[in-house]
């Protein structure tokens, strides 16, 4: 009796023990997220959408790659390179599922888009038709003027390098066009 017994409660225990685990990992996601909150913001509308993009709804192999590139030093940040060299390399995937499964912000609704602008047919077999993105590219659409200009230009003028493609695509625009570009998929 005292062996049954025993087994019954050692069964329990680590029945316990094996289904307290995700409970935590899941709460060690939710408290290591919160650090991008105060940045990235509470609802997914970032402190300052100028600068700091939208990653609530984000496509999740562009999340894991620009969390990966900020703790290589392939893309450098004051802010994100520090974080993403004190996160596990296994939590970067989970920090990007957490985000990607968020539904992008509601935005105010802005005025009908104009024509698309010239150049724009190059960003499409990467970031969709719709500019939604898709594995591996990011969703364009909505992310701030400000922001989208700064990241083309940056990747214009070999500031940005961690991504292959995206260089060449940028220089071979013209400031008016990258412009354009960018204040058509602000609309969006």
């Amino acid at each position: 009796m005292s062996t049954r017994l025993f087994s019954t409660i050692f069964g329990a225990g680590v029945g316990f023990a094996v289904a307290a685990v995700p409970a935590c990992a899941a709460d060690d996601i939710e408290a290591k997220v919160q650090t991008c909150a105060v940045c990235h913001g509470q609802n997914g509308v970032p402190l300052d959408p100028k600068t700091m993009p939208i990653i609530w709804g984000q496509q999740q192999s562009y999340l894991v790659k620009q969390l990966h590139d900020y703790r290589s030093g392939d893309r450098d940040n004051p802010i994100m390179s520090p974080i993403a060299k004190g996160l596990a390399q296994d939590d970067l995937r989970k920090i990007a599922a957490y985000f990607a499964a968020k539904s992008w912000p509601a935005q105010p609704a802005a005025a009908a888009p104009a024509t698309p602008p010239n150049g724009i047919a190059q960003c499409q077999p990467c970031h969709q038709p719709n500019f939604e993105g898709g594995p591996p590219a990011p969703r364009l659409a909505g992310l701030s003027y400000e922001y989208l200009v700064a990241a083309m230009r940056s990747f214009a003028t070999d500031e940005r390098t961690n991504n292959g493609d995206m260089p060449k695509f940028m220089q071979m625009l013209t400031d008016s066009e990258r412009d354009a570009i960018a204040r058509y998929l602000s609309a969006l």
